[in-house]
């Protein structure tokens, strides 16, 4: 601690934190901003191209900023010392990420080559990080090592990729961020003793969370203006509006609240000799779904919005229907993966997932319909997952409040 007596170093080489308190900094608030800015340019190119390959387009590249999302949060979780050095490399990351926000509209066509050099700058950037991390932890080196690998690899294929043309060009994108995606994973496998601040994680996704979030309220409230304040287009959008805020209930009353307390039960246990696992790995791959399901159902919705009295099944609500399932199944792994028990999820929430496209397959002449259903069964989830949490009837509440051994 600083007593005001000495001023700390501006440059300060890495060192785990994980032992002190610690939360989420302005600067890594400010970092997420950028990120945002990729989401929504990413929705708003799906939302003009509602189509297959608009889709697949639209969730690669979702995946790719996500994984870039979570290499930098991984690396402050464990590194982040607020020093002069690690701001320049953070702020120019930030940079580098909205440039590929200015260029994630087309990122597939005329602005491949402008998105490839800003993502690639993105993955340097941490590569450095790493590299300092690992000169100057020593005890780190065999976890730090497996990122330096996959961070140089992806590095590498991104690269490549600016040689390339045609197809060849994405097939290395989609190499390059499986490369990103395995890599923490085999960290944990090799050595994982390497703990991650178990305060800090679940604020920093949940914060992410509430940012993609205001995607789906921004499109209830976007199709509502372009509709120009039609009743039946306000209609549907206050029925959008309730399934983002119910979204958010699910996520923050339950979700997040039982798997962050299962994660730092384990830490505890793990601080008292339990053998340590792999839990936060399925807590962070969780929220990739999660954060998809959230951002493709505002796609949904503001479409819905806008059209509100087309011929039902449509694209607009199979994608909004696709969207509140991946949130389920998101919900589902922070869940039960944190907790590494079935119970917790069974039949809450896994049990609804089914009834969701059930509902957008059904013929109707007004969106309505179905988004105010979708709106109804979201909240009911919400309030269940809120009773059995508080009560103790089920699972997620004895998660909390209960240790379990794992084998």
């Amino acid at each position: 601690m600083n007593t005001g007596t000495e001023r700390e170093p501006m440059v300060r080489p890495p060192a785990l934190r994980t032992g002190q308190e610690a939360s989420a900094s302005n600067l890594e608030l400010f970092f997420d901003l950028a990120y945002v800015l990729v989401v929504n340019e990413l929705a708003v190119a799906f939302l003009h191209h509602l189509t297959w390959s608009g889709l697949a387009t639209f969730v690669a590249l979702f995946v790719a900023v996500w994984m870039s999302w979570v290499g930098f949060t991984l690396y402050a979780n464990r590194f982040d010392t607020d020093d002069v050095l690690f701001r320049i490399g953070k702020l120019a990351a930030t940079l580098s990420i909205a440039g590929c926000a200015a260029s994630a509209m087309f990122a597939t066509s005329s602005s491949s080559t402008s998105f490839a050099v800003c993502f690639l700058a993105g993955r340097v950037i941490l590569l450095v990080l790493h590299a300092r991390a690992w000169r100057h932890v020593p005890d780190a080196r065999s976890t730090i090592g497996v990122y330096l690998a996959s961070l140089g690899v992806s590095s590498l294929l991104w690269a490549v990729s600016l040689a390339a043309g045609g197809p060849a060009r994405y097939w290395l994108w989609g190499a390059a961020v499986t490369v990103d995606a395995v890599g923490p994973i085999v960290a944990t496998w090799r050595d994982n003793h390497l703990p991650l601040h178990l305060e800090h994680l679940p604020e920093r996704f949940g914060l992410f969370v509430i940012l993609v979030l205001g995607e789906a309220v921004g499109g209830a409230a976007i199709g509502v203006r372009d509709a120009e304040w039609g009743p039946s287009a306000v209609a549907v959008g206050v029925a959008g509006f309730v399934i983002a805020a119910a979204l958010w209930w699910i996520y923050f009353d339950t979700a997040a609240a039982v798997g962050a307390a299962a994660l730092r039960r384990r830490d505890d246990e793990t601080r008292d000799g339990a053998p340590a696992d792999e839990r936060h790995d399925l807590f962070v791959y969780g929220h990739l779904p999660l954060a998809l399901g959230i951002v493709l159902a505002g796609v949904g919705i503001e479409e819905l919005v806008l059209h509100p009295e087309e011929a039902l099944p449509s694209a607009a609500g199979w994608i909004l229907a696709a969207g509140v399932v991946l949130f389920l199944i998101g919900s589902a792994l922070v869940l039960g993966g944190s907790s590494h028990s079935w119970r917790a999820i069974w039949p809450w929430p896994l049990a609804a997932v089914p009834v969701v496209p059930a509902a957008a397959a059904l013929g109707h002449h007004h969106a309505l319909l179905l988004v105010a259903g979708l709106a109804l069964l979201c909240l009911a989830l919400a309030v269940r997952g809120t009773v059995v949490r508080r009560t103790g009837e089920r699972a997620p509440a004895s998660v909390e409040s209960q240790p379990r051994s794992v084998s």
